[in-house]
């Protein structure tokens, strides 16, 4: 229904730009700034002073809240669920990402592993999983005097 939010993950995540700089860059006004600073859409760091510092990052997510709002028609309550369910696709996205690659590694482990123990390890034999159900029937020869 929505666009999904955007944001480089090349972006910047140094908190660098003071609040008049980031909503020039976002095109919007610093108050407007400080009331997203209060709903929790955006958090800026914080200087010694006080003073909140944004990043390109939060600039981008400036833009996103704006283009939301305003081309989409979002309110900001549904403006700040879009955001934290995105953030939580992000985090879950790396997370499997994460347990892929674990399992991953798990896999060729247990392969190792699999060939140390292996009583054909080191020889040109290949194992072979797959068990026969045939049935072999055995008499003995006859001797040709009887």
């Amino acid at each position: 229904m929505y666009e999904e939010i955007h944001i480089s993950t090349e972006a910047s995540e140094a908190k660098v730009l003071i609040i008049s700089v980031a909503a020039r860059l976002a095109g919007m006004h610093p108050q407007t700034l400080r009331q997203y600073d209060r709903l929790g859409l955006v958090q800026p760091g914080r200087a010694g002073g006080g003073g909140r510092r944004y990043s390109e990052r939060d600039v981008a997510l400036l833009r996103e809240v704006q283009r939301l709002s305003q081309d989409d028609g979002v309110n900001l309550a549904g403006i700040k669920r879009i955001i934290g369910l995105e953030q939580l696709v992000g985090d879950l996205q790396h997370e499997v990402a994460e347990l892929a690659h674990q399992l991953e590694a798990a896999y060729q482990r247990i392969a190792q592993l699999e060939a140390m123990s292996s009583p054909y390890a080191g020889r040109d034999l290949v194992r072979q999983e797959t068990h026969s159900t045939a049935l072999v029937v055995w008499r003995p020869r006859r001797s040709p005097d009887k």
